[in-house]
């Protein structure tokens, strides 16, 4: 009955270890190949009905860039809307964003990738220039 109960504790403390040691190991932003770094951040102050959220973020390598994984990875609320701008590292990126349209001065910032996550969950991808 005692060695019973040392190995179903040792597998208890096994599958500890491998669940802990898998939800550690997921990938993430900082992951990502492509040189991806968050320049600014908008949100609307709506807490009860849908949010928006706005993202500039610059790209050092758009060779290696997965985009699309990049706007997964972004916080996103049922019903509300995810938009992340995609500017080339070393041109000029928005440092701030308006949460209504139009979300910075498109004629001084030229995003080369739009991302859109909506309302429903539906994700589109634009290329806007390469």
């Amino acid at each position: 009955m005692n060695k019973k109960w040392i190995f179903l504790s040792m597998g208890c403390i096994l599958l500890l270890f491998f669940m802990l040691k898998d939800s550690l190991s997921q990938p993430d932003v900082e992951s990502l190949e492509g040189g991806f770094k968050e320049i600014a951040f908008a949100r609307n102050e709506q807490n009860t009905g849908p949010v928006t959220r706005i993202y500039s973020v610059s790209v050092a390598d758009t060779g290696k860039a997965n985009f699309e994984l990049y706007g997964n990875y972004m916080p996103h609320t049922k019903y509300g809307t995810t938009i992340v701008y995609f500017f080339l590292q070393g041109e000029r990126v928005p440092g701030t964003l308006n949460v209504e349209k139009p979300y910075f001065d498109d004629k001084t910032f030229h995003p080369i990738v739009r991302y859109e996550k909506d309302a429903m969950g539906g994700v589109k991808v634009t290329h806007l220039k390469m």
